[in-house]
């Protein structure tokens, strides 16, 4: 079985720490798959905040979601202490991805518990079309990786 591969950067610009909640579990007891996405969307939602962004005011743009690929390390259960690490990187015409590197807090530090990437394209939602970076979003994301 081909496994999903999620390479992360080097370097985390931006954190969120949050604590899973009884809601977050699934049948299993674990955090499943759909919370792990909004996870990702909370962390996202925080960095576009922490940077005058938000998903329907991008420099002029929206944001969508056009992929998302999470590898999981570790299950998370109700009570976890977790970080989110979120960068920007990949720029393109049209977009950029988002990394995210989840770690929960335990005895002696944190461990990693998924890694995962975000494609984001920028949209147009009253031509409901994708629409170009722009330029001054890009300069604004990028420099915080440099």
């Amino acid at each position: 079985m081909e496994r999903v591969k999620v390479n992360l950067p080097d370097v985390f610009s931006f954190s969120v720490e949050l604590r899973i909640r009884i809601t977050d579990l699934n049948f299993g007891g674990h955090v499943g798959n759909d919370t792990f996405l909004s996870l990702l969307h909370e962390a996202r939602h925080e960095y576009l905040k922490r940077h005058g962004y938000g998903e329907v005011s991008f420099e002029g743009a929206g944001l969508i979601m056009a992929d998302a690929a999470i590898e999981y390390k570790k299950e998370l259960v109700q009570g976890d202490d977790i970080k989110i690490s979120v960068v920007a990187a990949g720029f393109d015409k049209y977009g950029f991805d988002l990394f995210y590197k989840i770690e929960v807090n335990q005895p002696g530090g944190y461990a990693l518990a998924a890694k995962a990437k975000t494609g984001m394209l920028c949209f147009d939602y009253a031509k409901r079309k994708i629409a170009l970076l722009p330029g001054a979003a890009q300069e604004k994301l990028q420099a915080l990786t440099a």
